[in-house]
């Protein structure tokens, strides 16, 4: 008997309206959308669905993830939603040279600072000037208090590994700063999270 290896996340079903929203704001028309860290590949499966003039195409550095990814799109996938890519945001070499728009959703807390570096440092070299690089998940605000079920999430991801945990989102924008990424807005989401959308600067 074969093995579904399609995973399911239940956030997924949670954020995947608003997400898609809020990008259509932000995506280009058309072109090459990089989604890393796709994880389960549910967004990647909706995504695709909802933008059908965009190619997409999803990522991940873990096995079972992509493995995941390609049993939804076997499944189910729409044409313009590629097979998956193994990609580690924290390495240098990424197998993809350029993308219109870049995606990243409840990566950065859940993995090493040094993959949030990677991240921008990839974007920064593959994003042509005024293209998106959109970031989803938790993120501690100056000024602004954290919620006790982010505290919360942040002692749980720590308990789990030390080096996981929610990033100063000051700390994210300088370091997108440093590869030619400005922030252009931050927007609150359900269940305390926040979309962050960074453009490519223009070469001067």
């Amino acid at each position: 008997m074969d093995i579904d290896e399609r995973r399911s996340a239940p956030h997924v079903a949670r954020n995947v309206a608003p997400i898609i929203e809020l990008l259509r704001d932000i995506l280009p028309d058309e072109g090459l959308v990089l989604e890393i860290a796709s994880g389960s590949g549910e967004h990647a499966i909706a995504f695709a669905r909802a933008f059908p003039d965009l190619i997409w195409q999803p990522s991940d550095p873990d096995e079972a993830s992509l493995k995941s990814i390609a049993a939804w799109r076997d499944a189910d996938g729409p044409p313009n939603l590629l097979s998956p890519l193994q990609l580690d945001a924290a390495e240098g070499q990424w197998p993809v040279d350029e993308a219109q728009a870049i995606l990243c959703i409840n990566m950065v807390h859940i993995s090493p600072w040094t993959a949030t570096k990677g991240l921008m440092a990839g974007a920064g070299r593959r994003l042509d000037a005024g293209r998106p690089l959109f970031l989803y998940g938790a993120y501690r605000q100056q000024g602004v208090q954290t919620a006790p079920s982010n505290e919360a999430f942040d002692q749980s991801l720590k308990a789990r590994d030390p080096l996981w945990g929610l990033r100063d989102l000051d700390d994210v924008v300088a370091e997108g700063s440093r590869h030619g990424l400005e922030l252009e807005r931050i927007v609150p989401m359900p269940a305390n999270n926040l979309s962050v959308v960074f453009r490519r600067r223009q070469v001067v």
